[in-house]
């Protein structure tokens, strides 16, 4: 009995430290559980199973603003999320590196290796090597309220004028590295800038504004509203013919160089926010809302429209010329060579629809 009750508190002293280390263990587990972790986060980097999947260059929720022509068989689009996106003459598409994700508004490329484009935020960005890599400008003139860049038109040697929001009109002379103001600040929105070949400027905007320079926009000379409504566009052929397209299916026509315009009826109301001379064809041709297009004789005095196609009334801001008809770039982006519509779906794989061609709306002089 007298041994039994010694040996007791013994036990006792056991089972405690049994218990310590128990509990002792328990509280460092975690921590080694979480620092293993840690040291697997950091120096252990899983192998990729497979290949990796990258994104398609063309997405179905991009927008496309721009679209240029470089040497060689691509044609380049530029929009949202900082894409200019090239296309091959068999249909590969590739998405350049421009370093930027602000959405381009529009793109153009002087020769093989020159190449700018301007979009949202005033930004701008130049390539000097055919587009393979790209350069932000750092002397872009901002205004405290908005500096969207919507327009760009080229001149020769590295000239080039972009327009755009608070009155916008800048020039750059060295490939687009550096830019100036050419015209004060104003609250209007300049859509567009034409360099007719005697060297004049004509500049469009909002409210149906004009205004015209005659000394590479050292001086400008506002032209009487023709139409309230705003102009989008404008383009010459020479240095007299030229035509300005707007909102609710605008189009004015000069004949003598700008001084006088002439409204045409169009027979719409939908939006034309793009025209261009064909030099191949000899005709205009535009695009605009609702799968809008246009297409005027080689004087600009007889017009016809229609829709690219009845089931496909995306909007398109710029359109091409090419030799088998035009590119119309927008909320998507195709081909129409006169009779039906071609669009470009995600992966750039061409998918001709067959349809009816869209009907022929006449239009003549009011």
């Amino acid at each position: 009995m007298g041994n039994s009750s010694a040996q007791q508190p013994a036990g006792q002293d056991f089972g405690r430290s049994k218990a310590k280390i128990s509990k002792w263990v328990m509280s460092v587990v975690p921590w080694l559980i979480i620092g293993g972790l840690l040291w697997a986060g950091l120096f252990i980097k899983p192998a990729p199973v497979g290949s990796t999947v990258q994104p398609s260059a063309l997405e179905r929720r991009d927008y496309f603003y721009g679209v240029a022509k470089p040497v060689g068989d691509q044609i380049w689009f530029a929009g949202s999320n900082g894409k200019i996106i090239a296309i091959g003459k068999e249909g590969a598409a590739e998405r350049l590196n421009t370093g930027t994700h602000a959405t381009l508004q529009d793109v153009a490329v002087w020769d093989a290796q020159q190449a700018v484009a301007v979009g949202n935020d005033g930004v701008v960005i130049y390539s000097t090597d055919g587009g393979k890599s790209w350069l932000k400008s750092e002397s872009v003139p901002r205004s405290q309220v908005a500096n969207k860049l919507t327009r760009l038109r080229l001149g020769e040697s590295g000239m080039a004028l972009a327009v755009g929001e608070m009155g916008a009109l800048l020039q750059t002379k060295d490939g687009g590295k550096t830019w100036n103001r050419i015209r004060p600040e104003e609250d209007v929105a300049w859509n567009d800038v034409a360099i007719l070949p005697d060297g004049r400027r004509i500049i469009v905007g909002e409210f149906g504004r004009m205004s015209v320079s005659t000394d590479e926009g050292a001086t400008w000379t506002d032209i009487p509203p023709p139409v309230p409504t705003s102009l989008m566009a404008i383009a010459f052929k020479d240095a007299k013919v030229g035509v300005a397209v707007g909102l609710e299916g605008v189009v004015l026509v000069t004949h003598d160089g700008g001084q006088h315009w002439e409204k045409m009826a169009l027979g719409t109301h939908d939006h034309i926010f793009d025209i261009a001379w064909d030099s191949r064809n000899q005709h205009w041709i535009g695009g605009g809302s609702l799968g809008r297009w246009i297409k005027g004789s080689q004087n600009a005095d007889s017009w016809q429209t229609g829709r690219l196609d009845a089931s496909d009334l995306s909007w398109h801001t710029r359109v091409l010329p090419t030799d088998r008809g035009a590119w119309f770039i927008g909320a998507n982006i195709g081909q129409w060579d006169g009779k039906q519509w071609h669009p470009l779906s995600a992966g750039w794989q061409p998918e001709f629809l067959i349809s009816l061609p869209a009907p022929v709306e006449k239009a003549e002089k009011p």
